[in-house]
């Protein structure tokens, strides 16, 4: 019968008829039922017992071929496990490629179906197939009746066969649908055997726990497959006859074989120069090997596959050695680029005073332009925060940050690393040559600290670079186009460098074309207090008893000198960090941190007279405490105070020796 829109809605259940058209269902247990009780107390079922995942469970109606039809469309929906009775059970699962759990009946379905009729005829018959009469011999114990099984395998002789029921005088017919219809056409009364709600309930509760077990193989299977076809790795799988059973996509390329040529047919018949070692021994159970196939050179590694003890297989996994090579090179590259990233933004640097406002108000502003930057600047001034802090906020930020010390290097080395070289270019070149700095910082920035030392052979290279936007490498017969912003910073005089002919001054108009000048801190002592804070913050795993710094040690900081600017402060805070007993860095501590320099850092504004004899004996009374609680040992109270032991030796020597 064909099913209606109406049809659908039958008894309120969740789905009643077609799977066809709309979306698809997002049920995991299709029900098949072939009459319209089973598919009502089956709702019944789905709402008392399954009401926390009513969606897993759709429940069409659909006797016979019918049923096979809605079967099979629920499986092309993804249906996991059909529920199904009698006939249209067993006919499903001969016909559809999806576990069927039949709603078996039992003793109580047939007595069930008996008791209406009062008393009983003396000649039954139970008919369905044999998931529907199964254990009915039991009746006749229980209700002394003799009942006769007429057991079907197919729809095409259950006519047949209850016509030959009724010719033997059978007086009535329990069972299935089909049988029941088939009664009453031959003139005997039939009734049908509903199933109660228990029945159809544990036939669900075994559906979800097929499904489940269904689906958690399905899961790991399609892992293991994209595990495999992902692999970079080559991985060949043979049986015990050496038939191939897994040819993963990287074995299709480094054999140039498709994998549906190779699957199920014998190893050396796809690749007749390709060779498993015999793994029959226990011992080597796992073997590394090399070989060449055809133009390839392939590393192997075999390992035996076994269940329960028992060899089943050999799996193998295979590198192309010149792919390993590449991989090698790219991690190189990947590696060495780690370094080639801006850290610094503009935030970090530290300070509030009106000079250094003005710096990143600046900053700022080139930062958004591609014209070179030079930075100008004392030592210690930080010049490469500020270049970092520039390149963070450019439309370059997410390009590469390279920054090279042009005084660290000598000359020749420096023009190799600056724009690298060719194969052969000189002795110890590396095969295949090197890319250059200038090539890696392509759609970045590149930092060129210490301009000014910069030998003036490489200062022209320099500016072809930055009037061409290209490089060639030492010993090759290309240029390369790169996309490169410079930011240049020096701590020398560049126009008193032009003066004495040790700078070039096309380059220097080149670089001069947008100047930033990084103030001393001596310039902006307003920020000495934030600086000191912040340095504290940074090193406070150096010394778990300071919590902070005291008003009056920030403000002897201040009225320091500090001919190396932020990063001698830094390294003072960092003595002082070391040499404090807590909980906060008093004056005393920084005293004794700046005295240890043995530069004039301590040489501050409003010095009073004897203050050197308030160092010296603030130093020795700190020596002594720090040594006292190393129990005297020299070398444990030096590292703590920062300190060479020769050092500690001779001060402590000296102190004694006054008095």
């Amino acid at each position: 019968m064909k099913l209606t829109k109406a049809g659908l809605r039958l008894y309120g259940m969740v789905i009643i008829g077609s799977l066809k058209g709309g979306k698809p269902v997002d049920a995991r247990i299709l029900v098949v039922a072939p009459f319209d009780n089973l598919a009502k107390v089956a709702q019944e079922v789905v709402q008392e017992r399954f009401a926390k995942s009513p969606g897993m469970i759709k429940i069409v109606k659909g006797d016979l071929k019918e049923g096979i039809a809605l079967a099979k469309q629920g499986a092309q929906e993804g249906i996991e496990v059909i529920v199904s009775r009698g006939g249209t059970a067993s006919m499903i699962e001969k016909n559809v490629n999806v576990p069927v759990v039949s709603v078996q009946v039992t003793v109580i379905d047939v007595l069930r179906a008996l008791s209406p009729k009062g008393r009983h005829p003396a000649k039954i018959g139970v008919a369905g197939f044999k998931n529907v009469i199964y254990g009915c011999e039991d009746l006749e114990t229980l209700l002394g009746i003799t009942f006769r099984e007429i057991a079907l395998e197919n729809e095409a002789e259950a006519s047949e066969k209850i016509a030959a029921a009724a010719r033997e005088g059978i007086e009535l017919i329990v069972g299935d649908a089909i049988s029941t219809r088939l009664a009453t056409k031959f003139g005997v009364p039939g009734v049908l055997i509903q199933s109660g709600k228990e029945a159809i309930y544990k036939a669900l509760n075994e559906a979800q726990f097929i499904a489940r077990i269904r689906r958690e193989e399905q899961e790991k299977s399609e892992l293991l497959r994209t595990v495999i076809d992902t692999s970079a790795d080559g991985i060949i799988a043979t049986d015990v006859d050496s038939n191939i059973t897994i040819f993963n996509p990287m074995a299709e390329k480094i054999f140039r074989v498709p994998q549906l040529e190779a699957v199920g047919r014998p190893l050396n018949a796809v690749i007749p120069d390709f060779y498993l070692a015999d793994l029959s021994d226990d011992e080597n159970a796992r073997i590394a090997d090399i070989q060449r196939v055809g133009d390839k050179t392939v590393t192997v590694k075999s390992s035996t596959i076994k269940i329960k003890g028992e060899v089943i297989g050999v799996v193998a996994n295979l590198q192309n050695v010149s792919q390993l090579q590449q991989m090698e090179q790219i991690v190189r590259k990947k590696l060495y680029a780690k370094g080639l990233v801006a850290r610094i933004k503009i935030g970090d640097m530290v300070g509030s005073s009106p000079a250094l406002k003005a710096v990143k108000w600046k900053a700022t502003q080139y930062a958004l332009t591609q014209s070179t930057i030079l930075i100008t600047g004392e030592s210690g001034t930080g010049k490469e925060m500020l270049a970092q802090s520039i390149h963070n906020i450019s439309s370059r930020m997410n390009g590469p940050f390279v920054a090279v010390n042009c005084a660290a290097l000598p000359e020749n080395l420096l023009e190799s690393e600056l724009f690298g070289y060719a194969e052969g270019a000189f002795t110890g070149a590396k095969k295949g040559g090197r890319q250059g700095l200038f090539e890696l910082a392509h759609g970045g920035t590149i930092f060129l600290d210490e301009i000014g030392e910069m030998t003036l052979p490489l200062q022209s290279r320099l500016l072809r670079v930055l009037q061409e936007k290209e490089v060639m490498r030492l010993g090759g017969d290309s240029v390369i186009p790169v996309d490169v912003r410079i930011i240049a910073a020096t701590n020398q005089n560049l126009k008193e460098l032009l003066k004495e002919k040790k700078f070039r001054h096309d380059l220097y108009y080149r670089l001069d074309i947008l100047r930033i000048h990084m103030p001393p801190l001596r310039d902006r002592t307003e920020d000495i207090g934030l600086l000191a804070w912040e340095m504290q913050q940074k090193m406070k795993n150096l010394n778990s008893r300071i919590i902070g710094i005291s008003d009056e040690a920030i403000e002897f900081l201040t009225s320091c000198q500090w001919p190396g600017n932020v990063r001698q402060l830094a390294n003072t805070m960092e003595r002082g960090i070391l040499l404090s007993s807590g909980p906060v860095i008093t004056r005393a501590d920084i005293e004794v941190a700046c005295d240890e320099t043995g530069e004039d850092t301590a040489d501050h504004v409003g010095a009073l007279p004897g203050d050197g004899d308030c160092l010296a004996a603030v130093e020795q009374q700190t020596l002594m405490r720090v040594l006292a609680e190393e129990e005297y040992n020299y070398a444990r109270a030096a590292i703590r105070l920062g300190i060479h032991r020769t050092t500690l030796w001779r001060k402590m020597n000296g102190k004694l020796s006054k008095k």
